[in-house]
């Protein structure tokens, strides 16, 4: 059976905040786009939840910010934490120069699918779910097209411009040769839910303690605790 052919001006591979935030502004301006997501859904824990107030700035300035509140979610308007048996207070927000005076704590899912929402509203906008990138396409020299995994087989997107958004683990990026530049990092974080009681005290990020690091993200009836960890 012949590989489908699907052709575009702009191929987007991955659908992270990045890829379908890339997407959404690209059809904005008039450039077809395919995004590319290799899951069916974009619903997975443990994702970057916060949405910073510079975010929440350019989804004001793209007129979205009255619908994009509408979307359950919780407001961090200061920072604390616990040294020991020392509490303090380590940010507020409430000066920013911003029109939103908070991070907004919303799963990333539901963060996508708002976007992603927002971008279907473009005729020149398309998001492939279930399509996995497993290479380039290659005419001569040039980059001209990304080839698909999809639950029907393998799909060809031709394209005149190829982005990779995939991760950390980006295919593009190993299929195009380019070389990772690792800076060294020395922690990793591992997460996890901690219940969460009713005299736990709110706007709580993070305690430190015996020398370890805790940080914590309220979450309403639990934490998003991440522990941070020696590398490997």
């Amino acid at each position: 059976m012949p590989e489908q052919i699907l052709e575009t001006t702009c191929c987007i591979v991955g659908g992270g905040p990045a890829g379908v935030m890339l997407g959404y502004l690209l059809a904005r301006a008039g450039v077809e786009v395919m995004g590319l997501e290799k899951h069916s859904d974009f619903f997975r824990d443990f994702r970057g939840d916060t949405v910073h107030p510079s975010t929440l700035e350019v989804i004001y300035e793209l007129g979205l910010l009255n619908d994009f509140l509408k979307v359950p979610h919780q407001q961090l308007t200061s920072v604390s934490g616990v040294l020991g048996d020392f509490h303090f207070k380590a940010a507020d927000f409430s000066r920013l120069p911003t029109h939103c005076k908070f991070v907004a704590l919303m799963p990333q899912w539901d963060f996508l699918d708002f976007l992603s929402g927002k971008a279907r509203q473009f005729p020149n906008f398309r998001l492939q779910m279930q399509h996995d990138a497993v290479d380039l396409i290659r005419d001569g020299d040039r980059i001209s097209g990304v080839k698909a995994q999809t639950p029907d087989g393998l799909v060809q997107v031709r394209a005149n411009l190829v982005i990779g958004c995939d991760g950390r683990h980006s295919t593009v990026r190993k299929s195009a040769g380019f070389e990772v530049i690792e800076r060294g990092v020395p922690i990793d974080v591992l997460w996890f839910r901690l219940s969460r009681r009713a005299n736990d005290p709110e706007q709580l990020l993070g305690n430190i303690n015996y020398g370890r690091a805790l940080v914590l993200i309220d979450r309403g009836d639990y934490f998003q605790a991440g522990l941070l960890i020696q590398k490997g």
